[in-house]
């Protein structure tokens, strides 16, 4: 059984990328250290669009490492950072990381957008894109044995 928590994040300007990338470094280093941790995903796409997927024993993990630590430092900045947000959970059987495309179908049926201050078009339209195939791709891993 695992917990799994899915972000997608548009930065909306080149100058928030690099605080964004190191903010991203210091969230993944976090999670691949917490209790409970199973493993995850990052995708990046063009036009700065950023997709976190994670795996959690359960929500109490997941609620420990989100509300904690750097990750929870960096939340409110994206209020600012990003013109477009969503989140999606769900709980299944399999502790297997999902593919994109299933991450993508939970997102579209079952997400809900953030809030941002600065929405962009497709934010307005409730409107989220599909992940693209990338070349930057980074597997998560849990430091130790949960």
């Amino acid at each position: 059984m695992a917990w799994i928590s899915v972000t997608r994040l548009r930065v909306r300007s080149f100058i928030y990328l690099p605080q964004f990338f190191w903010d991203t470094f210091k969230s993944m280093r976090q999670a691949e250290r917490s209790s409970g941790f199973l493993g995850g995903r990052l995708l990046v796409n063009a036009k700065n669009v950023f997709w976190t997927m994670t795996a959690w024993i359960d929500e109490a993990a997941m609620n420990a490492y989100r509300t904690g630590g750097a990750h929870r430092r960096a939340m409110p900045k994206l209020l600012t950072w990003c013109n477009e947000a969503a989140i999606v959970h769900w709980t299944q059987e399999s502790s297997e990381i999902p593919f994109w495309q299933e991450v993508h179908k939970r997102m579209a049926e079952e997400g809900r957008l953030s809030k941002v201050n600065h929405p962009s078009p497709t934010q307005a339209s409730n409107h989220i894109p599909a992940p693209e195939s990338s070349r930057i791709e980074r597997t998560l891993r849990p430091a130790s044995k949960v």
